[in-house]
């Protein structure tokens, strides 16, 4: 199954270091994969990643990924207006 990873901020950076791309980039992961396992497969801490969009929308981490899928890891510190702006209220 395929599916589009994008990642932001230190987590970027923390994806580059291990060679890991973060950037509209193609994975191929098994079925029933749940964003919770992605981010593990990734090497990063679940803490790591405050926020998760699926095809746009905020979704909890255990939500299970589909063909074609996008995704995308928001970490912590997110600035104020732009955690509403990204459907972080009350975060």
């Amino acid at each position: 199954m395929h599916i589009i990873l994008n990642a932001f901020s230190f987590l970027r950076e923390k994806l580059t270091q291990k060679g890991i791309p973060y950037l509209n980039a193609s994975w191929v992961i098994e079925d029933k994969t749940r964003i919770v396992d992605l981010i593990d497969s990734l090497g990063l801490e679940q803490k790591e990643v405050e926020a998760v969009f699926l095809n746009n929308t905020v979704v909890p981490k255990e939500t299970e990924l589909h063909e074609n899928d996008r995704v995308a890891l928001l970490p912590p510190g997110t600035p104020g207006s732009f955690r509403l702006f990204c459907g972080l209220k009350g975060n």
